[in-house]
This record gives C-alpha cells, structure tokens and sequence, in this order.
C-alpha cells in the first residue's frame, strides 16, 4: 500500500514561514488528487489546499494569497510553503492522496480510494 509521510512542521511565530513535504512510498503520479488537510482541537478537519494531477490548485478561501502547494513527480512529494503563518493557522496538517480507480502495475496493486499521512502539527505563536 502507498504510504504518505509528512514533515517540516514545528513552532513559528506570526508571520513566519514554514514548508511542509508529504512523501510518498510509490508514485505521486498515480493520484489523480493530493491534497492538505489540518484539523484544529474541536474543529473538523478542512481542505486547505488540493492539487490535481494536470497541476490545477484550490485554497481555502483563508489561506489564498499566503499558502502555495507544489507536487513534484521525480521525487514523489507535495509540498505545501505557509507564508505569512497567523495563529489560526495552527493545527495537525495530514496529506492525502486520492486514488479514483484502483492501479496495478506488473509489481503493485493499490485499490482505489484515499490515502492518508500521520500527520504534522504546525503551531503559530503570537
């Protein structure tokens, strides 16, 4: 099974800057969606940013113009670069690799549906 990794989390302060990696075990390519989710305590976990494979993007209407999502195919990783970090920014951020038909190849079979990592948690000082 593909597994996603997330890394590059930590402590900043407001208006700092911090640059999450979401790798894969396989191929970013397989995923005909990948995206960044971040749950706060006592919220539910939200779309931040979401990437297809064609390249287009989406932000939540908060995060536009601060954060920018990028995938790199050669190196199987997403990365999501926070500018501008605010202290409603903190949260756990997973990733999520969406699969809309299963793939198989001659060596690997993955059934279709969502893949997610552990998560990274990002905590925004004031």
């Amino acid at each position: 099974q593909v597994q996603l990794v997330e890394s590059g989390g930590g402590l900043v302060q407001a208006g700092g800057s911090l640059r999450l990696s979401c790798a894969a075990s396989g191929s970013t390519r397989i995923f005909n969606f990948m995206g960044w989710y971040r749950q706060a305590p006592g919220k539910q976990r939200e779309l931040v940013a979401g990437i297809s494979r064609g390249g287009s993007t989406n932000y939540v209407d908060s995060v536009k113009g601060r954060f920018t999502i990028s995938r790199d195919n050669a190196k199987n990783t997403v990365y999501l670069q926070m500018n501008s970090l605010k202290p409603e920014d903190t949260a756990v951020y997973y990733c999520k690799g969406t699969l809309g038909l299963p793939y198989s190849s001659s060596s690997r079979y993955y059934p279709a549906g969502d893949y997610w990592g552990q998560g990274t948690q990002v905590t925004v000082s004031s």
